[in-house]
Parts: C-alpha cells; structure tokens; sequence
C-alpha cells in the first residue's frame, strides 16, 4: 500500500511516465529506419503504465484505464498478421512491405510504409501480452495474502 503523502513518488512517477512514453513513441516511429520499432515502443510503453501500476495502485489506475490487456494483445496480433498476409493481395511474398511518401495536411510530405501499421501491431501486442503477465502476477499474489 502507497503512503497518501508520497508526493516525491508520485511527482517523479509523473515525469518519468510521461519521459517513457515520449521515448516509446520516438522508438516506434524510428523503427523501420533505426533500431526500436514496436517491440521495444511497447516494452516502454508497458514499463510507463506498470510504474502508474505501482504508484498508485491497482484499483486507481484501472479505473483511469479500464483496457482489457488481453484484448489488445489479440488485437495487435491481428493487426500484424492481417498486414503480412495482406500482401498475398498483390501478389508478393508473406511481410512485403510497400512504402510511399504522401501529402498530409499538417506534417507536409511524409514517408509511409506498411512496415509502419505492422510494428503498431506488434506494440499492441507487446503491451498487452506484457501487462497481462505482470498484473495476473501482482493480482493472484495479493488473493494469496487475503486468504
């Protein structure tokens, strides 16, 4: 149990929370250029919300995130197996990629690639796998305590 008047705690986990998540999305965007993309984008993301986990505590936090952490690893799986299959469409090899630079309104042209909407897939995933195994281990070790 968190102490009420942890405010030192609670103001570095603010900060720290929001560095990771920027450094997440630095890594997820660089990927397909760099090293990162969403394996680590999503370890990092799930290391932000596990420490929002443990500052705050389980009941708080779910309720400012009520996400199914097993429902976006599923979904993050179909999402990366439905863009590797989706090149069969046009005839090329399982995980072709296809890239291309686009206008867009704001960020001016910009250089896509469905490598891109793959590795979101696999950050979905990466969180939800991982903060399945981290909270089903933190819940069942509590319901043992009570009983």
């Amino acid at each position: 149990m968190v102490n009420q008047n942890d405010i030192i705690l609670k103001t570095m986990t603010q900060l720290i929370t929001f560095i990771l998540l920027g450094f997440s999305i630095y890594l997820f965007f660089a990927g397909h250029n760099a090293p990162g993309g969403g394996f680590i984008g999503g370890l990092m993301t799930a290391a932000a919300i596990i420490l929002m986990y443990m500052t705050y505590g389980y009941e708080k936090i779910t309720k400012i995130l009520p996400i199914n952490f097993t429902t976006l690893f599923i979904v993050g799986v179909g999402i990366a197996a439905l863009f590797g299959v989706g090149s069969f469409i046009f005839g090329e090899p399982f995980l072709s990629q296809n890239a291309a630079y686009f206008q867009l309104p704001i960020l001016g042209k910009t250089h896509l690639s469905t490598a891109l909407i793959f590795d979101f897939g696999i950050y979905l995933a990466v969180i939800g796998v991982s903060m399945t195994i981290i909270l089903t281990i933190a819940t069942d070790s509590k319901e043992e305590e009570v009983e």
